[in-house]
């Protein structure tokens, strides 16, 4: 107990002594904390959905392509309909979509889900680009002035309301996860699906809805990045965040409240990166060629985080294989 007080208190200090620095430095820190709450909700989104897939069994490594084919079709549905709420539900519905096509490949089709994943990434990157210059001609379309998914007003700025969300999706699925009867289905299903079987529960129906869903939250961070976050779709418009919330189930052990956490921290990295460059004080002093370091600090923490816990995690003993009856 003392040893957790010890710990709580010297993470408060760092915490403060960081702030005061930044402070000091000319760094706004509420506007570092606005921004790094804005970098968490994609990474948050897509983790959290991630941890429902992987636990019912099945891993989708196609996220970094569902978040881009979904800013860019959130984007397309609100300039076509001039409504944000339908472009929202254009991105869930596209992320849902792949996520529909992922599962029937990788659990009925018995399909290998990385090389799936790594499919549904590669087709994302072509279409995409393919699209921005079919529909707008330049290389990438801001969205149109009034558009924008409005925010709650603060005396620290606007306030995405997708971050409150984000994290009642991550209560909720908590609570399904361990107060529910379909949540220890859908954990049995990743550790013994045979046993889940003879239980009268479909397998392959769970797995499915878990993939749909999980791909679907995906597709929600895509529609807010486009949508709320950058309001503009481009070709390289998630810029790696895929991989990062990938980063974050693995950092979590698939525990929905940890892999907030790790989005937390991961998003508090990448908006550090762009405040480094902003801040008067540290600006004259940073060599042209260190900027280019500036930017990868997210990359980098995104490494050292996963390479120091992988070893200590445990994950569902049937994760990534497909289920087959007559292995009953």
């Amino acid at each position: 107990m003392i040893k957790i007080r010890t710990k709580l208190v010297l993470g408060i200090v760092s915490v403060a002594v960081l702030l005061y620095v930044s402070q000091s430095a000319g760094l706004k820190v509420p506007s570092l904390i606005m921004t790094s709450l804005h970098a968490m909700v994609p990474l948050g989104l897509v983790a959290v959905g991630e941890v429902v897939n992987e636990r019912a069994g099945t891993v989708n490594i196609g996220l970094e392509g569902i978040l881009l084919l979904s800013s860019f079709a959130a984007v397309y549905g609100t300039e076509i309909s001039r409504n944000w709420g339908v472009g929202i539900l254009v991105g869930m519905i596209t992320g849902a979509s792949i996520g529909l096509i992922h599962g029937l490949i990788s659990i009925y089709a018995k399909g290998d889900q990385v090389i799936s994943g790594v499919g549904v990434n590669l087709f994302a990157a072509g279409f995409v680009a393919y699209g921005i210059w079919t529909i707008w001609i330049p290389g990438g379309h801001m969205l149109s002035p009034g558009l924008s998914v409005p925010r709650i007003y603060t005396p620290w700025g606007g306030l995405s309301w997708f971050i409150l969300m984000t994290i009642a999706l991550v209560l909720a699925v908590y609570f399904v996860f361990y107060n529910t009867t379909w949540g220890v289905w859908l954990r049995a299903a990743g550790e013994n699906p045979g046993a889940v079987d003879t239980s009268g529960i479909n397998v392959f129906q769970l797995r499915l809805f878990a993939c749909i869903f999980g791909a679907m939250l995906a597709g929600l961070a895509g529609a807010f990045m486009s949508l709320d976050w950058i309001h503009m779709t481009t070709k390289g418009l998630p810029a790696g965040r895929g991989f990062i919330a990938l980063a974050c189930v693995v950092f979590s052990g698939l525990e929905p409240i940890s892999a907030l956490g790790a989005a937390v921290l991961f998003g508090f990295c990448d908006a550090l990166s762009i405040w480094i460059m902003a801040i008067p004080k540290l600006v004259p002093l940073i060599p042209p060629g260190v900027n280019n370091f500036v930017k990868i600090i997210p990359y980098i923490v995104t490494l050292v985080a996963v390479t120091v816990v992988i070893g200590k995690r445990r994950f569902p003993r049937s994760v990534g294989r497909p289920y087959r009856r007559e292995e009953i």
